[in-house]
């Protein structure tokens, strides 16, 4: 789902290419989901989301990249 309208104007979500969007999750505009990236079923994504992570929880934080690295604690 794409939460765009503030009460006063839309705001644009920007979806990349061979995202995975998990079931229940709420993309609040605006915000940019990079190319491969993907997000946890039920997440609620504030932020932008870089290209080839992995982003969980609500807030929606970063917990891996898709190519095996994890995140660090700080980030």
């Amino acid at each position: 789902m794409t939460c765009n309208y503030d009460g006063v104007r839309k705001n644009e979500t920007r979806i990349g290419n061979d995202v995975k969007i998990g079931s229940d999750t709420m993309l609040i505009a605006p915000v940019t989901v990079g190319d491969g990236a993907m997000t946890g079923a039920g997440s609620v994504v504030t932020k932008d989301v870089e290209p080839g992570k992995l982003v969980v929880g609500a807030p929606a934080r970063a917990i891996r990249s898709l190519n095996g690295e994890k995140e660090s604690k700080e980030g």
